[in-house]
């Protein structure tokens, strides 16, 4: 990815330890519980979760039905999840990371992406829309993970 129009982190603190947060947050069976916009995942190639995994996804977003791959370029359980969209409406990465924190763990979320055509005069719009998007994914995550 060249320039990079939209790049979002937005980071959380759940109380509880981090491989609970990180073997929840990482586990494909689980995205349609705490995303808000995320429809339906299904694996495209054979479980467990690595580098390579390719999944696909229907979400809605900015009032759009959206399909898209993600491929696993990155996996160190417990610490980090890389994806990057092998099909779809524009080139994006999602990356997960998760650490230590007083209490629990911290989860980061960014989406990094480069809009192109119609999408690239949206840019803005999507960055904070994305923003928004994950805080209200991530303050679901806590609450799940928190009331279990």
């Amino acid at each position: 990815m060249a320039a990079v129009a939209v790049d979002v982190v937005s980071e959380i603190d759940i109380a509880r330890p981090r491989g609970d947060v990180a073997g929840y947050a990482a586990d494909p069976a689980n995205a349609t519980a705490w995303y808000e916009n995320i429809e339906s995942v299904e694996w495209q190639t054979s479980p467990p979760l690595g580098v390579g995994t390719r999944l696909a996804f229907t979400a809605r977003f900015l009032g759009r039905r959206l399909s898209y791959t993600y491929e696993v370029a990155a996996f160190e359980p417990g610490e980090r999840l890389v994806m990057r969209t092998a099909e779809g409406p524009f080139p994006m990465e999602t990356t997960y990371a998760w650490r230590d924190a007083a209490g629990g763990t911290t989860m980061t979320l960014r989406n990094r992406g480069e809009p192109s055509g119609f999408g690239r005069a949206a840019a803005p719009l999507m960055g904070r829309a994305v923003r928004r998007a994950n805080r209200k994914d991530l303050a679901r995550l806590k609450r799940v993970l928190e009331s279990a």
